[in-house]
């Protein structure tokens, strides 16, 4: 059986491709992964994030951008879409089209059945690589859980869940708390059997 080698992309073709696509993708190590279209429910939960943040920022350095914001790591040379990313201080962009950011503060995942295995392995090695990166947050779709990874002083990540619509999710570097409803707020989550 013949095998073909795998086609590798220079970070400025993989750019000017990205720019003038249609669909997004993200890039790593060379490789260009296109991203899978989302659920209503995961559209939806990022909209509340979105909106409960974009509430809570007003008159604050904060703010939340959602899902066209490219992340680059440059420890490592990937591109990313986060679903969410918060930024608190000022925007660090790379390229002359300004359309990077360095240095985000916090980003947030939520999971989909197709993405779930990526985002908890591969972009979460990537993203552990970001000096700016302060909390990594995901967001399950099918029930009321949020995972909050914390970097710590140290450099270690401490976790803490986040369980039912009756608790609170904290962002400590963003001053922010959110409550579950608001986030799972018009979700539909699968019967249990």
């Amino acid at each position: 059986m013949a095998s073909y080698p795998i086609r590798r992309y220079t970070p400025e073709e993989y750019l000017e491709g990205e720019r003038a696509a249609e669909f997004r993708s993200e890039y790593f190590g060379g490789e260009i992964v296109a991203m899978a279209g989302n659920s209503l429910e995961h559209i939806t939960i990022v909209s509340n994030i979105i909106l409960e943040l974009g509430t809570r920022f007003r008159g604050t350095p904060c703010r939340a951008l959602a899902t066209e914001m490219r992340v680059q790591i440059q420890e490592t040379g990937a591109y990313v879409y986060p679903d969410v990313v918060v930024l608190c201080r000022p925007p660090q962009l790379s390229g002359s089209r300004f359309d990077v950011l360095l240095n985000p503060e916090v980003i947030i995942e939520v999971l989909s059945p197709s993405t779930e295995a990526h985002d908890r392995g591969l972009k979460w090695a990537h993203y552990r690589r970001l000096g700016s990166l302060q909390e990594y947050i995901l967001v399950s779709q099918d029930q009321a859980l949020i995972e909050r990874y914390v970097r710590e002083e140290t450099g270690d990540w401490l976790l803490k869940e986040y369980i039912g619509l009756e608790s609170t999710l904290a962002i400590d570097s963003a001053s922010a708390a959110i409550p579950l409803a608001a986030i799972y707020d018009r979700v539909e989550f699968p019967a249990t059997v």
